[in-house]
């Protein structure tokens, strides 16, 4: 184990005695009520810290000026995991410190790793409350009065990932790779009245130990992950409409299209402008931004070569179901990045229209979405689709909440790359790959058929453990395997070497140590198929074992 993983491993194991022992106790709480304010979801899928609709926080001053109010319920994503209520120890240092809750603690964020939402809509409008609930000096950073119309909130989070790669996370290697990831993010959140924000937000990422060349998600030193301004433009409905300008992160519905792809050391951002209204049942978003390109040691530019656009509505029906709507078109004029037919290289414009209904009813839960692309490869045409298919139980009154999905993922490919009109591969845009298609990372979704299965359970109140089985099949044995990042790293154009990928096992447990604090460990393994063995490359089978810590303030 490589020194500096040891100073890392110290540094938090001081923030982690710290937390327990030495910050304030928790004043009394307003417990949360279990039927209108669900515990979030834990576990390597978290649901949303929020209920599906917008809850609106006590009458007081501060809320009676609007200071600030439009914040957006986080939509759930897949897997997604009902969390547990009820009496009980929420967190270890509430186990240490003997602090039983009569039910979950309020909290912005999911208390789990990984997050894939932004900070930006960290929701901490309870603490307007007198009895707000869990708090400390930490959250004494949120929601700061200055003067009589300004909000200022501060906060950020510092993350340390070690990472024990035999053979291929996210691309084949055949070799062994152990090394530590480290981030950090600072934010500040500035208001007016709910009538103009400014928004501001530095990551730092970076890697120590590693014995191959970094990903190119790895490392971006002290860059702007967001910095934008939002301003009330009019009101819709009684409910007031925003436009965002600046560089900011995306994320929408299940984040299968589009995420900030927050296990990577580096999150996703892009540069552009939104607008939003967010109404009772219905949010409506539309906007036109440019994907940020990473650069290690120098301004992260945004590609003026490809530009992002459209329309995104979300309707909730009731509590803890909703349905998506969208039109989205990424429009690429990079040279060279579309091959097309007989070899002519060229851009591309793809157009997606999809849905997706997701949610749970009488401890059954669902899943479904579809998308459907079109548009110009080079110089050929579009023709490509991919549908998800999920359905699950959450077990009532069994010890441990045990919980179980199946799921099926499709995602078509080229059935003849570089012949005739048409170009088949789906085009997975900017997702949150890791959390759907193997923790490995060596497939995305993209010409691929998954079968696969999930079992979640809470030993304690504060821990989720998770047991996902995957068996990967091609689409086309003449296209190529993806990963996460949307890059070929294995492929038989002659088809010969079939379309059996492999099975993976992806085990992980989430121990949620402290409002602040969660720490996350895992281990994945691909069983190599017939592909894999058919085709150029490593042929042994893959394995990451990894812990990650976090500690968000």
């Amino acid at each position: 184990m490589s020194s500096s993983f040891v100073v890392v491993a110290k540094r938090a194991s001081i923030a982690l005695v710290a937390a327990l022992g030495f910050l304030p106790p928790t004043p009394a709480r307003a417990q949360a009520d279990p039927q209108t304010d669900p515990a979030p979801s834990a576990g390597a899928q978290p649901e949303a810290p929020a209920p599906d609709k917008p809850v609106e926080p006590p009458l007081n001053r501060l809320t009676a000026l609007g200071v600030p109010t439009p914040f957006r319920p986080m939509a759930r994503i897949g897997y997604f995991v009902i969390g547990p209520t009820g009496p009980g120890y929420y967190s270890l240092r509430d186990r240490v410190l003997g602090e039983s809750r009569s039910g979950p603690p309020k909290t912005p964020y999911p208390p789990v790793l990984s997050d894939g939402y932004s900070f930006y809509d960290a929701d901490y409008r309870y603490l307007d409350s007198p009895d707000s609930g869990q708090t400390d000096f930490l959250t004494g950073l949120k929601r700061m009065r200055v003067g009589d119309d300004w909000t200022l909130s501060v906060g950020g989070e510092e993350r340390v990932r070690f990472m024990d790669d035999n053979g291929g996370y996210a691309r084949f290697t055949g070799t062994t790779n152990v090394y530590e990831l480290t981030r950090s993010r600072v934010y500040g959140d500035l208001w007016y009245r709910d009538r103009f924000r400014l928004y501001a937000e530095v990551q730092d990422s970076r890697i120590a130990g590693n014995s191959l060349p970094p990903l190119g998600n790895d490392v971006d030193h002290a860059d702007l992950l967001n910095l934008f301004v939002d301003a009330r433009l009019f009101s819709a409905g009684d409910r007031p409409v925003y436009a965002r300008v600046g560089r900011q992160e995306l994320y929408f519905g299940s984040q299968r299209l589009i995420g900030p792809s927050d296990f990577p050391n580096v999150r996703r951002t892009f540069q552009g402008v939104r607008t939003f209204w967010l109404g009772e049942d219905w949010t409506v978003d539309a906007f036109w931004v440019q994907p940020v390109l990473m650069r290690a040691t120098t301004a992260d530019p945004p590609d003026h070569n490809q530009n992002f656009s459209g329309a995104w509505a979300t309707y909730r029906p009731r509590d803890g179901q909703a349905a998506d709507f969208y039109y989205l078109n990424l429009d690429n004029r990079n040279p060279g990045v579309a091959v097309g037919r007989n070899g002519a290289v060229g851009g591309y414009n793809v157009s997606t229209i999809g849905t997706r209904y997701a949610g749970e009813s009488n401890h059954y839960l669902w899943d479904f979405e579809a998308m459907y692309q079109f548009g110009s490869w080079s110089n050929q045409v579009i023709s490509a689709g991919a549908v998800t298919s999920g359905v699950g139980y959450a077990f009532a009154g069994l010890p441990f909440n045990p919980q179980f999905w199946i799921y099926n993922d499709w995602a078509s490919g080229n059935q003849n790359p570089g012949r005739g009109n048409t170009h088949g591969t789906f085009n997975q845009l900017f997702p949150w790959g890791h959390t759907y298609l193997g923790y490995l990372d060596l497939v995305g979704r993209s010409n691929i058929d998954d079968l696969s299965v999930q079992f979640a359970c809470y030993p304690t109140k504060w821990i989720l453990s998770t047991l996902q089985y995957h068996v990967f099949n091609l689409d086309s044995p003449r296209d190529g395997l993806y990963n996460a990042s949307g890059t070929v790293i294995r492929s038989d154009p002659t088809g010969r070497a079939g379309t059996f990928v492999g099975q993976e096992i992806d085990f992980t447990t989430n121990f949620h140590l402290s409002l602040h604090q969660d720490l996350f460990v895992g281990y994945s393994i691909l069983f190599a198929g017939s592909f894999i063995h058919n085709t150029p490359g490593p042929q042994a089978s893959p394995s990451l074992f990894y812990i990650q810590y976090s500690f968000k303030w």
